[in-house]
């Protein structure tokens, strides 16, 4: 799988990224390193518990590195629940969160998909 085809099965903007960041090299060494941000977990533990401003936060961070990466449909998912999240918990916060969910397992299979075809 090339760093290419990962953004086509994550629903991502490769050339949008390779753009700004002009090297396939760069690329991938941020691709592989958003796995280990723990933004993910923060922000389902923070609704989980309620805490609305720590989940805002991480949501918030979760959208500014999609936007870094091109990773469009997270992206949008992360800034529709940020949004909701802005100022306390809107009613539509929990199907959003669901949204990110969803769109955070396409993501990073896709990215866990890249590391094994590549022996990364």
């Amino acid at each position: 799988m090339t760093m290419q085809e990962c953004y086509q099965a994550m629903g991502a903007d490769y050339e949008d990224v390779l753009g700004r960041l002009r090297s396939e090299r760069l690329i991938q060494k941020f691709v592989l390193k958003f796995l280990d941000d723990g933004s993910y977990e923060l922000l389902c533990r923070s609704m989980e518990e309620g805490q609305i401003e720590e989940a805002f936060r991480a949501s918030h961070t979760i959208k500014g590195v999609c936007q870094n990466l091109g990773f469009t449909r997270l992206g949008q998912s992360s800034h529709d629940l940020t949004e909701a999240l802005r100022g306390g918990k809107s009613p539509a916060a929990d199907g959003l969160l669901e949204q990110v969910k969803e769109d955070y397992r396409q993501t990073a299979g896709a990215i866990r998909a890249f590391k094994q075809s590549n022996g990364l």
